[in-house]
């Protein structure tokens, strides 16, 4: 299948995307470890890595993915952009293993190698870009009865797990610190796509901004990534990186996807072998970053510090 212009442009973007918030888990990770140091960590509900330079240029660092990515949605559709995270998993596990010695197992290559192959799969079967004239249209989309259920569950969802479920367990913490910005993640990417529109028409003459839908849609955005940035860095600060990135991802990209079919009904113009196709790509991803998961300790001749110090946090407060 040949890919359009505009596919093969949000692919670009998506894959630079990936590269640099590969990299800013890794640098935000060595920011929260040093300000964990010096006051308190994140994890234990602390704001110290706001002081810490390192955090700083990983939150650069992941700003500008988020931008590369931002526009491969005016591009492209989510089912193609969103699985392509897979490829920040590689660079965040790559550069653990040489930087914070979070060592990679020959399973973790495997798993790298599967995530590679399940994104190109993707790539080459990806529908074509829905066309939107204006953000009314999204906006129409939005208020469908099928997405308005989405969204009011999503948010019930996330908001018992945020006052009720990580306060009332250890053990599942971080599933709950991820479901958190995942759920919220899916709205996000839904508002992110339909700003990307805005603009990209915006700059094509036919301003969107006057139209309130555009601002509600930001507004969405600022709030559900606040929310992802503070839960995500919880994640980050209390759990092994080789973990949080895999498990963030497939969580988020399962519901992104499932988002947008709800509402963007973007398998609507593709057969059924297509389809097959973006599911066992995507199935093929999910196969490699649990492998990654699963094998994270293999690699490790001693235990990780992070996982010593959780673990007398643990025993401080049984």
């Amino acid at each position: 299948m040949v890919m359009s212009l505009d596919n093969l442009r949000g692919f670009a973007l998506a894959t630079s995307s990936s590269a640099f918030i590969g990299s800013s888990f890794v640098i935000k990770k060595i920011g929260l470890k040093k300000a964990g140091d010096v006051g308190v960590r994140a994890g234990s509900g602390g704001y110290s890595y706001l002081y810490e330079p390192l955090w700083w240029i990983g939150m650069v660092t992941m700003i500008l993915g988020e931008v590369a990515n931002f526009a491969a949605y005016a591009f492209a559709p989510a089912i193609l952009v969103t699985p392509l995270g897979a490829l920040s998993i590689i660079f965040s596990a790559v550069l653990a293993h040489f930087i914070l010695n979070e060592r990679l197992h020959m399973f973790g290559v495997v798993g790298c190698a599967l995530c590679v192959v399940g994104s190109i799969d993707i790539v080459l079967h990806a529908p074509m870009e829905r066309k939107i004239d204006s953000v009314s249209e999204i906006w129409q989309l939005a208020t469908e009865p099928g997405f308005i259920v989405y969204s009011c569950l999503a948010v019930a969802l996330a908001l018992v797990l945020m006052f009720w479920v990580v306060h009332h367990t250890e053990q599942r913490k971080m599933l709950a610190y991820v479901a958190i910005c995942s759920l919220f993640g899916s709205l996000t990417v839904i508002s992110v796509k339909a700003v990307a529109i805005a603009l990209k028409l915006s700059f094509n003459g036919v301003n969107q901004f006057v139209y309130i839908q555009t601002w509600f849609f930001i507004s969405v955005v600022i709030i559900c990534c606040l929310v992802q940035l503070n839960y995500l860095n919880k994640a980050l600060d209390s759990f092994n990186t080789a973990v949080v990135a895999p498990v963030y991802y497939v969580m988020f990209t399962t519901l992104t996807i499932l988002a947008n079919m709800i509402m963007y009904k973007d398998w609507d113009s593709q057969n059924a072998t297509q389809i097959a196709s973006e599911v066992c790509g995507f199935v093929t991803i999910v196969a490699g970053t649990f492998l990654l998961h699963k094998t994270r300790d293999m690699g490790n001749t001693q235990p990780d510090s992070d996982s010593l110090r959780a673990d007398c946090e643990l025993q401080e407060h049984s």
